[in-house]
């Protein structure tokens, strides 16, 4: 083991069993609370062949959870499964009531919610009173316990102690794994494991803490999508030009996800669905081209939307932007504009009926859920979310009141410095470029998969450029220098300052690794992350 990689694993408090996870070491399904209680419930319902209804969202998180969970009902045996996601633009998050209706008229005696329902008792209860049960599997936070569900489960459940919070997908994996528990005698025959190219998918799309048993089911579903046998996943992968074979989380995150999102921003949730439920390769490619198109039109909206978006907010501490965008890219908007200007930010769309709707992202210590929370009634103002995201809507007419609110309540905090949340920490620093081997690269690459809570390790380096060229006036190649080794470092679509390094110049760069197979020849090289020029040459 290389000396790098040694005090990696020593800073980041990981040993041999972080690098090898076991299947085998995820836990009882059964120790779950409410597991047996759902599985029981699901079992009378093969028994007396009843009408079920999956209930999920219009997230990637929710298309794959619901995808898990009618593969593993119909594993079980049971009959007559089927799936129902909400609209984004009528019915909004959740289980609601106008879906009562709809359930009714479809005959379920059973509902099964995922990725949502901990924070729906009001409609379970009325579900309830028409003699429909409802098991609820989520991961989100629990106002109140919904008292006339059959069972809940979810990992924030009060005195919980599964372990980690899991993504939506992840519980459905988990109700998953009771079931072919259940069916085959106390054990699971493996077959499960074939939906772990979902659990892998929702579960980086909703950005959840990749340790523990997320890391696990992330660590086999990689290599399940290498394998995978979903037609519509192929395809996708197809039109996103990435091989499943070689998928990292960063090809789920930026290539995959964003395709799969796009349906049920932009249309509905149910494209996504039938794209990854579909045997049919013909049925695969229609979707797959439908999405590659919502996805490029979802693109196009998000991007005109930033480019309208004048600046000038002056010292203003939180961004408050409207215009009249796709409902759908409000969320992404925010993001952009939180990470363009740094600061907390709103993206606001006017609807009719004098209604403006958006969301909200942050970061540090500015809390979303908490601003909502102190704006005044006066405001008519609904939504909610976490410290990090939220979404919203208010009567146009209070903009400005709003404004005053965020911004008062900003203030009352004396936050300083919260800039500094967003700055890339170095893992390791190097001064001998001659460390930075193969070897190294490979080590590293055992850390994988990536992502929160197991970030992609950053190297630093201080010294002169070496080398510098420009491709196709937007990408720069620098070859760094520590007086004896070099490494070869990429950045793309750099900024103007970026572009006016030259060689000879002192920099400091954060960066990392990659490695460039040509010719028969391997060459370790690096990704720029940050980029600081310390001594100008004269």
């Amino acid at each position: 083991m290389t000396r790098l990689f040694k005090q990696l694993l020593a800073d980041r408090g990981l040993d041999e069993s972080f690098l090898h996870p076991k299947y085998e070491e995820l836990f009882d399904p059964f120790l779950m609370l409410g597991m047996s209680k759902a599985v029981d419930r699901i079992e009378k319902a093969k028994a007396n062949n009843e009408k079920i209804i999956i209930y999920g969202d219009y997230d990637a998180d929710g298309v794959t959870a619901s995808t898990v969970c009618q593969n593993a009902l119909t594993s079980f045996g049971c009959e007559g499964v089927e799936i129902m996601l909400p609209n984004r633009f009528t019915d909004g998050y959740g289980l609601n009531e106008p879906a009562i209706a709809e359930i009714e008229r479809r005959g379920a005696s059973l509902v099964i919610t995922v990725d949502c329902g901990s924070g729906s008792g009001e409609v379970i209860a009325k579900l309830h009173e028409r003699g429909i049960d409802t098991v609820v599997t989520d991961h989100h936070e629990i106002p109140k316990l919904p008292e006339k569900a059959i069972a809940v489960v979810n990992p924030k459940r009060r005195g919980e102690k599964y372990g980690l919070n899991m993504a939506g997908v992840g519980v459905a994996f988990t109700l998953a794994r009771a079931l072919n528990m259940r069916k085959n005698g106390g054990k699971c025959d493996g077959q499960e494991k074939w939906l772990l190219d979902m659990v892998a998918l929702g579960t980086v799309c909703d950005s959840m803490v990749l340790r523990e048993e997320n890391r696990i089911m992330v660590y086999y579903g990689m290599i399940v999508l290498g394998k995978t046998r979903r037609k519509g996943l192929q395809e996708l992968a197809k039109r996103a030009k990435c091989r499943l074979e070689e998928i990292t989380t960063h090809g789920i995150g930026f290539q995959l996800g964003p395709r799969i999102n796009a349906a049920g921003r932009m249309k509905t949730a149910e494209v996504a669905l039938n794209l990854m439920m579909t045997d049919s390769r013909a049925e695969a490619i229609y979707l797959s081209e439908e999405l590659e198109e919502l996805n490029q039109e979802r693109r196009e909206a998000q991007d005109k939307a930033v480019k309208e978006v004048d600046g000038s907010f002056g010292d203003e501490p939180v961004i408050v932007a409207t215009g009249k965008w796709h409902e759908g890219i409000v969320g992404i908007v925010a993001g952009r504009l939180s990470e363009i200007y740094k600061k907390p930010a709103f993206a606001l769309t006017t609807l009719e009926g004098g209604v403006l709707k958006g969301s909200g992202r942050s970061f540090g210590e500015f809390s979303l859920a908490e601003a909502l929370q102190h704006c005044p009634e006066s405001l008519q103002l609904s939504g909610g979310g976490h410290a990090g995201a939220c979404g919203l809507s208010f009567p146009a007419d209070k903009l400005d009141d709003f404004k005053k609110a965020i911004t008062k309540y900003y203030c009352s905090l004396g936050l300083k410095d919260q800039e500094r949340f967003l700055r890339q920490k170095s893992d390791i620093i190097v001064s001998n470029l001659g460390e930075i081997t193969e070897t190294l690269y490979d080590e590293v690459c055992l850390l994988e998969p990536f992502g929160l809570g197991n970030e992609e390790p950053i190297f630093e380096f201080t010294g002169r450029i070496s080398g510098r060229r420009v491709l196709k006036e937007k990408h720069l190649s620098l070859t760094m220098s520590d007086g004896k080794d070099e490494i070869r470092l990429m950045s793309f679509y750099v900024s103007e300052e970026q572009m006016t390094v030259s060689t000879g110049d002192k920099a400091k760069v954060q960066f990392t690794l990659s490695k460039n197979e040509w010719g028969g020849n391997v060459r370790i090289e690096g990704m720029i992350i940050s980029l600081e020029v310390i001594e100008k040459i004269c």
